[in-house]
C-alpha cells in the first residue's frame, strides 16, 4: 500500500506556489511510523482545478481504484479540484477504497473526527448544489415542453428533425420520412389485429423483410416502445380522453386535439404501461403531423395495457376453428392442446381427439394435426370462396369523423367549464345571487351539451345508414381471431379429420 503525494500548479496563475514546494509541505505530513512506506509522487503542472482530466490525477485515481493506495496527501484541498461536486465525488471514492486524505495547510485529515465532520458538511452542500441544478434543468425542460418544443433524445423512428421557428425561437421539429412513416403505419395496423402478439408482429416483419430502414433490426422491446409512443398518433378527442382518464396532466387545451398533430408524453415515468398512477406525467401536443389514426392507435394501447400477448394467449389455448373439427373414426370433437416449442420458442398447438383423451374410446389420427397448418389451409379455402362471392357486402361509411371529433371537443370543453363553475361556487360560498347565476349557467351548459350530443348521434346515424360495396375477400386477409371464428361458424358445417390425417371440409355455403 502506497502513500501518494499529489501537487498541481494552476495554468491561470503563473505566480502560484510551485509543485516542488507543495511536495515539500506534503512530505512533512508523513508520520514517523510511515517513513518506511512506499511513497509515490504525481504532479500536474499547468492545469486548472476545474478540470479533472489531468494525467497525474488520473494515474493516481487508477491506483486508488486498484486498491493500492493507503493515503493521499496534498498541499491544499483545491489542489484536487475547485469543483465542489467533483471534490465530494473524489472523497467518496477515497472512502470506498479506505484511502485517507490529508491537506497540509488546512489540518484536514479524513481519519480524524474533525475531518470526517468536514466531509459530511461538504457532501450536504454538494447535494444541495446537485438538487438546485436538477430543479433548474427540470423547470426549463418542462417550460419548453409545455410550449410544444420537441425535447430531443433519440430520433423517433419514422421522423427526421428539421429547422423550425416556434414562439420566435429557433428550434427543430419532427417531420415524417415517407418510407419509414409507411412502415410505422403498417406496424400499428398489424398489431391492432386481435390475433397478433408482439412476437407474431416481429415474426411477420422479419418474414416480409420489413426491417428498419435505418440499418438496425426489430425486437419485441423496440416494437413495444414504438407502439406506446403518442408521437405517432393523430391526437383527437378520444386520445385526450384516454390520457385524461388515466390521470395524466393535460398541458395542451382540449380544443387543440383536432386529429392532426402528434403528442409528447413526459415526466418521471416507467416504460411499463401498466403503472397505476400516471399523475406525474404530462401530455402536450407538438407541431408535427401524426402518422396513425387514433382508432388504430387506441386499439394498440388497450392491447398493451392488458400486459399479455393476446394472439399467443388465444392461439395457445384454442383455435378459431374450435367446435368445427371432428375425428372421422369416432365422431368426437377435436380440441387444441399445447405441444413442444418450435425453433422460435413458441408452443405449437395441435388438434387432439376428445374420444381418445376423455372417452378412451378412440385412438385418434395416426399423424399430428398441427393447428397452424389446418388453419392455414382453411384460411385459403375461405378466401377462395369469398373471392367467388364478389362485391356484395357492405360496411358503414365514416365520412363525418372530423365533425364528430369537433363535437366531442366542444362537449369536453363544456364539461371542464362545468367543473370550474362548481369549484367557483365552493370557493365563493352559497349566497342567493351566486346560486341563481350558477343555476342559470348550469342549465345553459346542459342544453348546449344535449344539443351537441343530438347532432353527434345524427351524424353517426347517417354514417350507419350510408353504405358502400366492398370485397369481403380483401377484409378476410386482415381479419382478427373473433372475425375468423364468426365467419367459420357461418360457412363451415364441420371439418373431418381421417385416421391418416386426411381432411374433408363440409360447407354450409
Amino acid at each position: 500500500m502506497a502513500i501518494i503525494l499529489y501537487a498541481r500548479k494552476s495554468v491561470e496563475r503563473e505566480n502560484s506556489i510551485s509543485c516542488e514546494t507543495q511536495l515539500a509541505y506534503c512530505k512533512r505530513m508523513i508520520r514517523p511510523e510511515e517513513q518506511d512506506e512506499e511513497i509515490v509522487i504525481f504532479t500536474d503542472n499547468g492545469f486548472s482545478g476545474g478540470d479533472i482530466n489531468r494525467d497525474g490525477f488520473q494515474k493516481m485515481m487508477k491506483l486508488v481504484d486498484q486498491g493500492k493506495v493507503k493515503k493521499v496527501i496534498v498541499y491544499k484541498l483545491d489542489r484536487i479540484s475547485r469543483s465542489l461536486s467533483d471534490f465530494v465525488q473524489i472523497l467518496q471514492e477515497f472512502k470506498a477504497h479506505k484511502v485517507e486524505f490529508v491537506s497540509s495547510q488546512e489540518s484536514f485529515d479524513t481519519s480524524s473526527p474533525y475531518g470526517e465532520m468536514i466531509v459530511k458538511l461538504l457532501m450536504v452542500f454538494a447535494e444541495f448544489e446537485r438538487t438546485s441544478i436538477i430543479n433548474r434543468v427540470t423547470q426549463a425542460y418542462a417550460h419548453r415542453s409545455e410550449m410544444g418544443f420537441y425535447m430531443g433524445g433519440r430520433r423517433p423512428y419514422g421522423f427526421e428533425l428539421v429547422p423550425a421557428i416556434l414562439h420566435n425561437i429557433r428550434t427543430k421539429k419532427l417531420q415524417a420520412i415517407p418510407a419509414e412513416a409507411q412502415q410505422v403505419h403498417e406496424i400499428f395496423a398489424l398489431y391492432a389485429q386481435e390475433s397478433i402478439s408482439l412476437r407474431r408482429l416481429l415474426d411477420a416483419l422479419v418474414a416480409e423483410g420489413k426491417q428498419p430502414l435505418n440499418g438496425s433490426s426489430w425486437t419485441t422491446a423496440k416494437l413495444s416502445a414504438l407502439l406506446k409512443n403518442p408521437i405517432y398518433v393523430k391526437a383527437d378527442s378520444d386520445v385526450y380522453d384516454y390520457y385524461d382518464q388515466h390521470g395524466v396532466q393535460m398541458i395542451t387545451d382540449v380544443s387543440m386535439f383536432t386529429g392532426k398533430y402528434g403528442a409528447q408524453l413526459y415526466g418521471r415515468t416507467k416504460h411499463d404501461i401498466d403503472r397505476a398512477d400516471w399523475s406525474d406525467m404530462k401530455l402536450v401536443l407538438l407541431t408535427h403531423a401524426g402518422i396513425v389514426n387514433s382508432d388504430i392507435w387506441l386499439k394498440c394501447q388497450r392491447k398493451l395495457e392488458k400486459n399479455r400477448q393476446v394472439g399467443n394467449s388465444v392461439s395457445n389455448l384454442t383455435s378459431w376453428l374450435a367446435g368445427r373439427v371432428v375425428c372421422e373414426k369416432c365422431g368426437h370433437t377435436m380440441t387444441t392442446i399445447k405441444g413442444k416449442r418450435n425453433r422460435n420458442g413458441e408452443l405449437r398447438r395441435y388438434f387432439h381427439c376428445t374420444g381418445k383423451s376423455h372417452k378412451k374410446t378412440c385412438t385418434g389420427p395416426r399423424v399430428t394435426i398441427y393447428a397452424e397448418d389446418l388453419e392455414g389451409m382453411i384460411d385459403t379455402c375461405i378466401f377462395e370462396k369469398l373471392t367467388d362471392l364478389g362485391e356484395i357486402q357492405h360496411i358503414p361509411r365514416t365520412e363525418n369523423l372530423a365533425e364528430i371529433n369537433e363535437l366531442k371537443l366542444k362537449i369536453k370543453a363544456i364539461e371542464k367549464a362545468e367543473k370550474r363553475l362548481v369549484e367557483a361556487m365552493l370557493e365563493g360560498g352559497f349566497n342567493k345571487e351566486l346560486l341563481a347565476l350558477a343555476n342559470q349557467k348550469a342549465t345553459q351548459f346542459k342544453q348546449d351539451r344535449l344539443a351537441l350530443y343530438e347532432r353527434m348521434e345524427a351524424l353517426k346515424s347517417a354514417d350507419r345508414q350510408a353504405h358502400v360495396t366492398v370485397n369481403p375477400a380483401e377484409y378476410w386477409k386482415t381479419a382478427g381471431y373473433k372475425c375468423k371464428k364468426a365467419v367459420a361458424m357461418i360457412m363451415i358445417h364441420k371439418i373431418v379429420i381421417g385416421e391418416d390425417g386426411s381432411t374433408k371440409v363440409l360447407w354450409n355455403l
